[in-house]
């Protein structure tokens, strides 16, 4: 459901049937929604921050909007999609771009971990944050405690509960345990204001360890957290403005402070920041306080006048913040946009076609019906702007069937008189089904990281036993009535090092994670089940973190300068990942670290692409296919050793593991080869790519040593696959 609290609470052949009649009801909503002030006098602002913003292509503007589980594909056949009931986004991407429909997560498929995935261009292993959206660490003594995976990009581990955890590590770290690179720095250094609205980790997510960091444990901000808290969090959270060198917007007349980025490559001194509703919006409002597009005046449900909070970053309030940011000197913009199937805040959750749900995607596609007329009107337009539009990961609906059973929402609304995650005891359904009471926490989620006090080691007969036990556990339906197997997929550290889920940070790395049938919330409650053990929850009923189609298929849409008209695409297989270095690609800009994704140079103009790549285009692409296929978290090779991996937790007794013991040593190797290979396909695309030190060797890609690559690639996913077949249940 939700996006940003330290709780853990917050088949792909479903068919594309998109709305025949779109251009006509694009057409009437058009005539209905009130006019859009034009930017006017505000407009004339952009030109000092777009005067000193250097980027390619004729590119002037960049507008990035991530979505919180909003959906491409329909949900039931009957009803259209969730961008099926957004004609003026949908429309917007397809006549002017291309929509990706087959762009995938990484692991595990939370808000924390996917956006901060797509910011960056590089997996969790080397962002920090592995298990969202929020995670546990161990401490000294064998115990784990709860850590959030929204705090700002400095900040070290967030645990709520604790003022001084045990683990000093930065919550967003890169594979050699400093601080990850920020995503703002490329754009910054090129002359760019870049604006965060509600993006993960670019803002202040929290006023427990964020103020603190960003203003001083003694500073007025400090102190008003402490006189009124409500206030504060509305005052300071959700919004910044990272600031190119120098730039008078974040002046300390302005209430800028120092945007400090301790360990980023090749320095970062002197740049300034803007943190919060309270310091930015005199900048980009200058006239009066914020209001959305529907003309409120921003504020909190508790009528906290400033950032309403993320489950209230609905799409009026979110466009609205950036539209003003860009009217006013901040041409690069990153944004987050609530989901649309929950009642905010607090729930109940909506079924597809229901009432509140559709009313909820048609005030979105008022919103950005009004958003790219008003963006018109100022002369921001896909000739001039690179418009990045996606999703985190799809959810998982959980209830039975609608009533009537052919509704389709917009003509007869769908009722549901069953709906809601299954939530599952796990300590409950260990005891009392397999007699396992080992004390342990978990992540709560449907796919839960499970951490056994005491951090035994992966063989420790303790751990192998839990393990086993857990891959044998059932549960009754309470919607079908019918006794299910609960274990999707296992994987310990063994399997997760493939899947990119092992930190640089051993406290945090939990002992395995289960990934379970996507219709059960797992939490873990009393060791019995005299309370029931299974049980409906109608408050929550879209589950994300497993592996299941709906979830980690998602879509991405590309518009501007640069980007082919390919309309809605469904063959270019990508990931998240692919989405930071096609931007950086397109603006003519270089990150100070390797990308783990590509550039999806199947999706952009020749003339975007740089030589290299243009000379070798054929050659590229299958490198960075099979890039995909053996390196993403739901890539082949990462979906065939999952069933390894499940297969070998599962196996073995007591008093014998040999089946764990070969198949986690096979797994070790396969994961080593892959790296070995992943390396030389990177170091080929990103010389190719951004030049550096793999140009040299990209410009001498030839036909046969690509061939070789690939037959490399192929033979590492066929012993995959037999190993699999060989040891299959």
């Amino acid at each position: 459901m939700c996006h940003r609290t330290w709780s853990q609470r917050n088949p792909v052949g479903g068919r594309f049937r998109f709305i025949e009649a779109s251009c006509l009801l694009l057409l009437i909503i058009s005539i209905l929604l009130p006019a859009v002030k034009p930017g006017g006098a505000a407009a004339a602002a952009m030109s000092e921050g777009d005067a000193t913003c250097r980027l390619k292509n004729g590119i002037k503007h960049v507008i990035y909007i991530q979505f919180d589980n909003v959906h491409l594909m329909r949900d039931n056949p009957n009803v259209p999609s969730d961008l099926e009931q957004m004609p003026h986004l949908l429309s917007f991407i397809e006549s002017n771009g291309v929509m990706l429909s087959n762009n995938h997560t990484p692991l595990i498929a939370h808000t924390g971990t996917d956006i901060l995935t797509s910011l960056t261009g590089v997996y969790p292993d080397r962002h920090g944050v592995a298990v969202s959206n929020s995670y546990r660490y161990f401490n000294p003594d064998g115990t784990s405690s709860p850590a959030s995976a929204f705090a700002y990009w400095t900040d070290p581990i967030y645990d709520p509960t604790n003022p001084t955890p045990t683990d000093t590590t930065y919550n967003m770290l890169n594979e050699l345990g400093v601080n990850a690179p920020a995503p703002w720095v490329s754009y910054t250094r090129a002359g760019c204001n870049v604006g965060g609205v509600g993006a993960a980790n670019m803002v202040l997510e929290n006023t427990g360890t964020d103020i603190p960091t960003v203003f001083g444990a003694d500073s007025p901000e400090a102190h008003e957290v402490k006189a009124n808290p409500g206030q504060a969090y509305a005052d300071f959270v959700g919004i910044s403005i990272h600031c190119a060198l120098n730039n008078p917007l974040c002046s300390s007349e302005h209430n800028g402070k120092p945007d400090l980025l301790p360990d980023e490559p090749g320095g970062y001194e002197g740049y300034q920041a803007l943190f919060g509703h309270k310091y930015v919006v005199p900048q980009i409002s200058p006239d009066g306080p914020l209001t959305d597009l529907d003309g409120h005046i921003i504020q909190d449900s508790q009528g906290h006048i400033g950032f309403p909070g993320f489950d209230g970053m609905e799409a009026s309030v979110s466009l609205a913040y950036v539209a003003a940011m860009q009217e006013h000197g901040v041409p690069v913009t990153y944004a987050y946009i609530s989901d649309a199937h929950d009642k905010h805040p607090g729930g109940p959750a909506f079924g597809p076609g229901q009432a509140g749900y559709v009313a909820a995607l048609r005030a979105y596609d008022q919103a950005f019906a009004r958003f790219f007329q008003r963006l018109e009107q100022d002369g921001i337009t896909p000739a001039n702007t690179l418009f990045v539009i996606t999703a985190d990961e799809g959810d998982h609906f959980v209830g039975g069937p609608p009533t009537p059973v052919d509704c389709d929402g917009i003509n007869v609304p769908c009722s549901y008189s069953v709906i809601g995650e299954i939530n599952v005891n796990l300590t409950g359904l260990l005891a009392t089904q397999q007699g396992v009471t080992t004390p342990f926490q978990l992540h709560a989620d449907s796919a839960p990281a499970i951490y056994i006090t005491g951090n035994p080691g992966r063989t420790d007969p303790v751990t192998r036993a839990f393990e086993r036990a857990t891959g044998k556990l059932t549960a009754v339906n309470p919607i079908t009535g019918k006794t299910e197997q609960l274990t999707q997929y296992m994987a310990d550290p063994v399997e997760m090092k493939l899947l990119h889920m092992v930190t640089a940070d051993p406290a945090r790395t939990p002992t395995f994670v289960w990934f379970a049938n996507p219709d059960y919330y797992l939490y873990a409650g009393p060791a019995n089940c005299n309370a029931p053990c299974v049980q409906v929850v109608p408050t929550y009923a879209w589950n994300h973190g497993d592996i299941a189609p709906d979830i980690n298929r998602t879509w991405l849409g590309l518009v501007g300068p640069g980007v082919r008209h390919l309309g809605l695409n469904d063959s270019i297989w990508a990931d998240h990942a692919d989405i930071r270095p096609t931007m950086m690609e397109l603006l003519g800009l270089k990150d100070d670290y390797r990308h783990d994704g590509r550039v999806l140079i199947e999706a952009l103009d020749d003339s975007a692409l740089p030589p290299t790549v243009r000379r070798s285009r054929g050659l590229l692409l299958q490198l960075g296919q099979l890039l995909k296929r053996i390196d993403a978290p739901v890539g082949d090779l990462a979906l065939s050793t999952l069933r390894i991996s499940t297969l070998a937790l599962e196996s073995g007794s007591p008093d014998n593991d040999s089946t764990y013991t070969r198949m986690a040593s096979q797994l070790q190797l396969l994961t080593a080869q892959r790296n070995a290979l992943a390396d030389e396909l990177l170091t080929l695309l990103e010389g190719a790519e951004f030049g550096g030190s793999g140009q040299q060797a990209a410009a001498k890609l030839t036909p046969a040593r690509t061939a070789n690559l690939v037959a490399k690639g192929n033979n590492l996913l066929q012993r995959a696959r037999s190993l699999t077949t060989r040891h299959s249940r």
